[in-house]
């Protein structure tokens, strides 16, 4: 039973620290299915104790907003790094911590990033270098947020690819309204490829023949590729299975339903995995297939 109490019946044995008696309180906050729990634990020597528990839910325009933002934090202060991400949650985005510069390129090349918050005094790979390397993989919008106030340094950084300065010490609001700002900002400007194509969270990319869904790369068979590239270049297009056969396998169609129905299904495995809060492909009964939209 959850509730508001001390320790008595919301407790629980745990493995604690023996030189840790004194309880030590800190909030855990969980969200499923646009529900968070905002969770109030204390650790003492025997017992894990529940002393308040809030729930309370995020409408789905919230949740679907930051579920399309993802925002790279690097910053190898833990302190800061933690105050950057907290300020980009509250904001309802995804955020990413990456405390080296080693640690940033990886992530840089795991996924697609809508923004960089970016120190320049990391280990290892500094932030110049790290900076170089986000510019070179097309237009990322980089806030630079660091202690090197010279100026200098600030017009150096924005002439390689930044796109705004903040200096440290810095202030909370000042930092959430500048991601604001550039994101819409850049939302407004930036156009699309016209070799890409989009539907929901999927980037199809003709030129390079990449495939990114939810911002991570999806390896798709020749053919996977091109059904899913037929059916997002006409989206509220009914397709019929003679004509993804015949688009795709170039041979005329005798009725082999099972061929293209093995491989949608395949497609459709893959596209879930990458996002599976969220269904791409619709079959039409009797009549075919087409993007869900």
């Amino acid at each position: 039973t959850f509730g508001t109490s001390s320790c008595g019946e919301n407790q629980f044995p745990i493995n604690s620290n023996p030189f840790q008696r004194n309880p030590t309180p800190f909030t855990l906050h969980k969200i499923l299915d646009g529900t968070f729990l905002s969770i109030e634990l204390s650790f003492s020597y025997e017992f894990l104790c529940i002393v308040n528990v809030s729930k309370f839910k995020v409408s789905k325009k919230v949740r679907a907003m930051g579920e399309s933002i993802r925002i790279l934090v690097v910053e190898d202060d833990e302190d800061i790094s933690a105050l950057l991400c907290k300020i980009v949650r509250k904001k309802s985005y995804n955020v990413q911590p990456a405390y080296s510069g080693t640690e940033a390129l990886l992530y840089l090349e795991k996924q697609k990033w809508d923004l960089i918050l970016l120190d320049l005094m990391l280990p290892g790979l500094d932030g110049e270098a790290v900076l170089k390397k986000i510019t070179e993989k097309g237009p990322i919008p980089v806030i630079i947020i660091s202690a090197k106030n010279e100026k200098e340094t600030k017009i150096e950084t924005l002439r390689t690819g930044a796109d705004d300065f903040i200096t440290k010490p810095f202030d909370v609001d000042e930092v959430a309204a500048r991601i604001d700002s550039l994101l819409r900002r850049y939302k407004q400007t930036h156009v699309p490829q016209k070799n890409v194509l989009t539907h929901k969270d999927i980037e199809l990319d003709t030129e390079a023949k990449t495939v990114y869904v939810n911002g991570k790369e999806v390896a798709l068979t020749r053919r996977e590729y091109n059904i899913l590239k037929l059916l997002m270049s006409s989206p509220k297009k009914i397709f019929s299975k003679a004509n993804l056969f015949e688009s795709v396998w170039n041979e005329p169609y005798f009725g082999d339903d099972n061929t293209v129905n093995v491989h949608v299904s395949n497609l459709r495995t893959k596209l879930a995995k990458a996002n599976p809060h969220e269904e791409y492909i619709e079959t039409i009964w009797g009549m075919g297939y087409r993007m869900k939209f």
